[in-house]
């Protein structure tokens, strides 16, 4: 499955390898990472495996995880991510690049994110969670 999400300011898309460079900036750097519970990865095959997953995870018929790439004015800045939590609960997920924390495009693209949930995978609750010192997370989730 291959879908395209578009906002005012953000283009979604699947999350794909060519994005190694750029989601290792994010995904391996541990001030980005500092709330993370599986990162920051160690090292650029670490984050090169995660995207392999990520590719064998889009092109099945049901995927139970769905990584969006963040992308703002062409360049790749982060990811939202819907994890399957069974009986039509999807978790989300996101991180973004430092260099563009604080300007809301979090929010953004998690709201484009939850019709794409509701309508084509029959989302009917969704869960979120952070570090309890991580406020800006806790802000886009009471958003």
């Amino acid at each position: 499955m291959k879908k395209e999400i578009y906002t005012k300011r953000l283009y979604l898309r699947p999350l794909q390898v060519m994005d190694l460079p750029s989601t290792h900036a994010y995904a391996g750097n541990p001030e980005n990472t500092k709330y993370m519970v599986y990162l920051p990865n160690e090292n650029i095959h670490e984050t090169e495996r995660f995207l392999r997953k990520v590719a064998i995870e889009w092109e099945k018929e049901n995927p139970s995880f769905y990584e969006f790439a963040v992308v703002r004015e062409g360049a790749h800045i982060g990811v939202v991510s819907l994890f399957s939590n069974g009986n039509a609960e999807w978790e989300l997920g996101w991180i973004l690049h430092k260099d563009f924390w604080g300007k809301g495009y979090v929010v953004e693209a998690v709201e484009a994110l939850l019709p794409f949930a509701i309508k084509e995978l029959g989302a009917k609750r969704f869960v979120a969670h952070c570090d309890a010192e991580n406020t800006a997370s806790r802000r886009v989730m009471e958003k």
